[in-house]
């Protein structure tokens, strides 16, 4: 009587790279997905800014990425898959389901949005959907972005606003963003109004509990 092989995947896993800048929890999550028998982390990387190279190394099937990385968003790293490697599916996976969030990782190409509190089961059945070509998203977060409506913020008033952290000076933004310390205080101005805060640092924060930034 033969034996039975002790690798039982398919003959094609999908494959999957994993983004989280929490050692421990990227840890967790590629231990259990690499119990389902159909998936497989190929890559996992601690930064932003090393999802692009890693996916061109290891050329997954599925990247699932979190938000708030070193180095480069989730988001922004979204959008550089779709341009460098477009076979590759996109799912955010955050702890932060914040309306605005959604919409800019449906902007930036992602194949779906979930928030980290499920259960890893409903995370390897949505890996499964958006290599099928289906569009995954959290149903209460889909309903809140769609009350809460698009940013009010431009390109331009998100930059000048993400370059005010830290405590940057408006010479400090006009140079990063090459652009003139009076246009610079226009786009501030307008994203202060616009937030309905007081000052910058205020819509910094408001404009990041929204999910804008």
């Amino acid at each position: 009587m033969d034996e039975m092989p002790q690798d039982h995947r398919p003959v094609r896993s999908v494959r999957v790279l994993l983004a989280e800048d929490q050692g421990m929890m990227r840890g967790a999550l590629a231990l259990l997905l690499g119990l389902e028998e159909d998936i497989e982390v190929v890559s996992q990387v601690g930064r932003g800014d090393a999802i692009v190279d890693a996916a061109l190394a290891s050329r997954p099937d599925v990247a699932l990425l979190d938000i708030e990385l070193p180095g480069r968003s989730g988001l922004d790293a979204a959008a550089d898959l779709r341009e460098e490697v477009p076979d590759c599916r996109v799912l955010i996976l955050t702890t932060f389901g914040r309306p605005g969030y959604l919409r800019r990782a449906m902007e930036a190409g992602a194949a779906g949005f979930l928030v980290k509190d499920g259960p890893v089961e409903e995370l390897a059945a949505a890996i499964r959907r958006v290599l099928t070509g289906e569009t995954v998203i959290d149903p209460a977060l889909a309903a809140a972005a769609l009350s809460a409506g698009p940013s009010p913020l431009t390109a331009r008033e998100r930059d000048a606003l993400n370059a005010s952290v830290d405590g940057a000076t408006v010479s400090d933004i006009a140079a990063a963003l090459h652009l003139s310390e009076s246009t610079v205080r226009n786009y501030l101005s307008s994203a202060i109004g616009k937030t309905g805060t007081r000052n910058r640092m205020e819509a910094v924060r408001a404009a990041r509990r929204q999910g804008w930034l």
